[in-house]
């Protein structure tokens, strides 16, 4: 009986640590949604799962890659991708009201996997997993930039802007992690 009682204790004192055992420590964050007063927990997000990481901007030469990005996501998503874009205005090319980015990627490209709101994915102020990210791997050096990351939180490999999501290689790196 006592014994049960201690790990009962342990349980709810571990709290967040039992319930996401299976989630990389980068993913350990609330995100606000885009456009949006509601949060995002990125452990029950993707717990256990590989994921597309990408800094997007809505006002980029780069924006048409949305599309590319939601063919992936619609292919690989059943197959436990998870797709997540990070709106950055770190390179100034983010619309400045998160209205009109909601727009251009919900309504203009069809957007159905998790876009989060703007935040910063570069130098000492980046967001968490972008930070994290950055430690593994070159920090974008403009929008668009996709990370291919393991279930583990291993960054496999990054593609840059010019490389579209629908890429032979980015689809291998997929592949890889899944």
């Amino acid at each position: 009986m006592q014994l049960r009682l201690v790990f009962t204790f342990l349980l709810f004192a571990c709290g967040s640590s039992a319930v996401y055992a299976g989630c990389p420590a980068m993913f350990d964050a609330e995100m606000r949604l885009l456009h949006s007063s509601k949060t995002v927990n990125l452990c029950d997000l993707v717990e256990g799962k590989p994921v597309l990481v990408v800094n997007t901007a809505s006002h980029c030469g780069f924006t048409p890659q949305f599309k590319a990005l939601e063919a992936v996501h619609q292919q690989y998503g059943a197959q436990g991708l998870v797709v997540i874009g990070f709106a950055s205005d770190d390179f100034r090319q983010e619309a400045k009201d998160e209205a009109e980015a909601a727009a251009i990627c919900y309504k203009n490209y069809g957007v159905s996997f998790t876009m989060l709101a703007p935040s910063r994915v570069t130098g000492d102020r980046a967001n968490a997993v972008f930070k994290a990210i950055n430690r593994q791997s070159k920090q974008p050096d403009w929008n668009f930039n996709k990370y291919v990351i393991d279930k583990n939180g291993a960054v496999v490999q990054r593609f840059g802007s010019a490389t579209k999501p629908d890429n032979k290689k980015v689809r291998d790196a997929i592949g890889m992690v899944l």
